[in-house]
């Protein structure tokens, strides 16, 4: 693979032996011999439902939601990107969430990371505990944590990492080789969707699922909404093919389409978000009216070590804490100029938000206050613009909040 930024050049990571990413992207699943017309860009199927040269012989296709043309492209795409044999694209990541524990029967046990997506927490906590699902959260970051949630019926492991929103960097790995010591039959999720298949390959590092929501650095836009999970395993695939034609969560053509469109830059993307954040990130730590930086690619983060051996850079994700209170926070949220408030993350724009306000107001106030989502917390998804101009709006906005000096 091409040599990335003077930062990353630091991320050892697993990238060593694979086939060029970039190539990969570009052209694993494009084939123009596939189409009639020899199209070099994959056409959108818009057709629901395909003739049939006879009852039950068809040539390849039924109807759309068991399979769609434009679909099979960006699968095939992403399973070559994540190292793995089969990919399955649905409606959202919250969709590919539910399709993968749908697996599970009343009475089965979950463990999740504690540190995880609001929607991933009000989905287990608020829906699969209420259907039946025996969920329990743990720090991964600590392995004998994880070993201690494990019980008899324990059947799902659901690992983020960075998490979301404190970046905490869990040693997938370890984490993986522990749960399968304890029960080879348990199955291990990781959430990519920070990393996305550039800079972290999961299933390399013995997981048994690797899922996003590809409306963040997978599609890069911010305009589609969609899943994909990402697995080895013959078993897990049918399973999860029958579910995903079952439960029916799939995406329409265009946005897969579009995916598929935004992978071919996925690449580039990840080295300019990494190396404007790690600026933005620099600039941040070496100001007084900031308390905390958390950025894994910064030698404070606790994990930094973890991340430069599991992972070949850092996403453009980064989390601090205002020096004050939640109106210092809401004043430098409010005065961004160049950053929209947005929720979401992951494409070429720069977004910033209050986790406790937004994204993660589902998460109960004790827990947050645990797991240090604090009114003083920003998220920053920092995006493709010039770096100098990303610090000089941090600085204005910056000094909106603190028009003193702290």
């Amino acid at each position: 693979m091409a040599s990335m930024n003077n930062e990353s050049d630091l991320f050892t990571g697993f990238r060593t032996g694979f086939k060029s990413f970039a190539t990969e992207a570009i052209h694993v699943g494009q084939e123009p011999e596939q189409w009639k017309s020899m199209a070099v860009v994959p056409p959108i199927s818009l057709s629901t439902t395909f003739k049939q040269y006879g009852p039950g012989k068809h040539a390849g296709f039924e109807y759309s939601r068991s399979g769609n043309p434009t679909r099979n492209c960006l699968e095939k795409a992403v399973a070559a990107l994540d190292g793995a044999k089969y990919c399955l694209a649905l409606a959202s990541g919250l969709a590919a969430t539910m399709t993968i524990t749908h697996m599970l029967k009343a009475g089965d046990g979950v463990v999740c990371m504690d540190d995880v997506y609001g929607g991933t927490n009000r989905y287990f906590q608020r829906i699969a505990a209420e259907v039946g699902l025996e969920v329990s959260f743990a720090d991964c970051t600590k392995p004998q944590l994880l070993k201690a949630a494990l019980k008899p019926n324990t059947k799902l492991v659901w690992i983020e990492t960075p998490t979301n929103p404190t970046m905490k960097v869990v040693d997938i790995k370890t984490c993986a080789d522990l749960v399968h010591q304890h029960n080879k039959d348990i199955v291990v999720v990781v959430d990519n969707t920070f990393m996305s298949a550039y800079f972290q390959r999961p299933l390399a590092l013995g997981a048994d699922i690797c899922m996003y929501s590809a409306t963040k650095y997978m599609n890069g836009h911010s305009d589609v909404v969609m899943g994909l999970v990402s697995v080895s395993r013959d078993d897990l695939y049918e399973r999860l093919k029958f579910l995903q034609n079952a439960l029916g969560a799939v995406p329409s053509p265009f946005d897969c389409f579009l995916c598929n469109r935004g992978l071919k830059t996925l690449h580039l993307r990840m080295e300019q978000h990494f190396k404007n954040a790690m600026a933005a990130a620099k600039f941040l730590e070496a100001d007084p009216r900031v308390d905390r930086v958390i950025f894994p690619g910064l030698p404070s983060h606790p994990q930094h070590e973890l991340m430069k051996r599991q992972c070949t850079g850092c996403p453009g994700m980064i989390t601090f804490y205002i020096k004050g209170k939640l109106e210092h926070a809401t004043a430098f949220l409010s005065n961004l100029k160049l950053f929209a408030i947005a929720e979401s993350l992951g494409g070429y724009e720069s977004l910033a938000e209050h986790p406790a306000i937004m994204t993660h107001a589902s998460v109960p106030e004790k827990e947050r206050n645990v797991l240090g989502i604090s009114d003083t917390l920003i998220r920053l998804s920092v995006g493709l613009e010039d770096e100098a101009d990303i610090i000089e709006d941090l600085d204005q906005a910056l000094n909106a909040a603190h028009p003193k000096k702290v």
